[in-house]
């Protein structure tokens, strides 16, 4: 079973890189950001929700441990 709280952080980390493309390109042609910045604001959210509910919070070394156990738990 996988790990809400790693599960949050993955996503969270997933959505904020994916709005990057989405803020670039309604820059680039003068529009409105609003889909990039709702899904990057969902992103930080997540992101948020993850380090604030984990006991031990997260740091830059226990990401890519996060994204491997969840990783492996949809693959079993």
């Amino acid at each position: 079973m996988v790990n809400t709280n790693d599960l949050s952080l993955v996503l969270g980390v997933v959505l904020a890189v994916f709005a990057i493309p989405s803020l670039l390109n309604a820059w680039t042609e003068d529009r409105p950001p609003r889909f990039g910045t709702i899904i990057g604001l969902t992103g930080l959210v997540l992101i948020g929700l993850a380090m604030a509910r984990s006991p031990s919070g997260y740091g830059l070394d226990d990401v890519l441990p996060a994204f491997s156990r969840v990783i492996r738990a949809f693959l079993h």
